[in-house]
């Protein structure tokens, strides 16, 4: 499921980005949308997470990036894209998602 955020003015994005990880289960702050991934990461952790979730909310950040990656630096002290919540905590970006992939934790990070 995706959440509309077309064109967030910059300072509606930190209270999207607040309501957005503290009301959903998983959420994905990716490049693009979940129909069309606009970077190589979007996609990969994109993979990792529909592999073990469906009702994940994916959020495209690409209509206000800088404002985005401000406000979600709040949450998890890193700027880069894609990021991955799970019940209101910083899980990782995609490198993060392979690592747990790799070592038979993912599906236990995303069943929250």
């Amino acid at each position: 499921m995706s959440i509309d955020t077309e064109s967030p003015a910059p300072e509606e994005v930190p209270e999207l980005v607040d309501e957005t990880i503290a009301d959903n289960e998983v959420v994905l702050f990716m490049k693009g949308t979940e129909l069309m991934p606009q970077c190589g990461y979007s996609q990969k952790a994109l993979n990792y997470v529909k592999h073990h979730r469906e009702d994940a909310v994916c959020v495209d950040v690409l209509q206000a990036t800088d404002a985005f990656r401000s406000a979600l630096e709040r949450h998890s002290g890193w700027t880069t894209i894609p990021q991955v919540y799970v019940d209101g905590e910083f899980v990782g970006g995609s490198d993060i998602l392979e690592e747990l992939h790799q070592r038979g934790e993912l599906a236990e990070t995303l069943d929250a």
